[in-house]
């Protein structure tokens, strides 16, 4: 038995959370809610908490903007579609990729290839800034391709 496999480590057996920056936290609170459907748990003073069924995830006052290169946060839905005609509907502008490996059509992505762990032979995903420049992901399992 490895050193690895003996050692459970308190993280892997922690909650795990995700910190974005928001460069003006009353806009963003205003976006979360508007856009998004969404109100804080909790507040302090800097500082918005927000819990999914499966997740927390904070906005925090930074001077600092996200460079929006890469996925920040993401959520795993069940209908990709409904939840990007429920964005739509909102005035959410999904972000189109045409990229090697990754195009976009309507604004959703057939990814190739999944984690096996989460079972699925890929994800249909779909991606959008929020009013602070982060890239945030949504995305739905496929289970098989026909």
């Amino acid at each position: 038995m490895s050193a690895t496999s003996r050692f459970h480590s308190q993280l892997q057996a922690s909650h795990v959370a995700t910190r974005l920056p928001a460069q003006d936290l009353a806009r963003a609170r205003a976006f979360y809610a508007d856009k998004l459907g969404l109100e804080p748990v909790d507040e302090r003073p800097g500082g918005l908490l927000y819990r999914c069924a499966a997740g927390e995830f904070a906005l925090f006052e930074s001077a600092g903007a996200p460079s929006g290169a890469h996925t920040q946060m993401a959520w795993e839905v069940e209908d990709i579609e409904a939840t990007v005609a429920e964005l739509r509907a909102r005035g959410v502008e999904l972000e189109e990729f045409e990229i090697p490996g990754l195009t976009t059509v309507d604004g959703i992505a057939e990814v190739e290839g999944n984690y096996p762990s989460k079972g699925g032979v890929g994800e249909r995903a779909a991606w959008f800034r929020d009013s602070e420049g982060n890239l945030i992901g949504i995305g739905q399992r496929v289970t098989d391709r026909r």
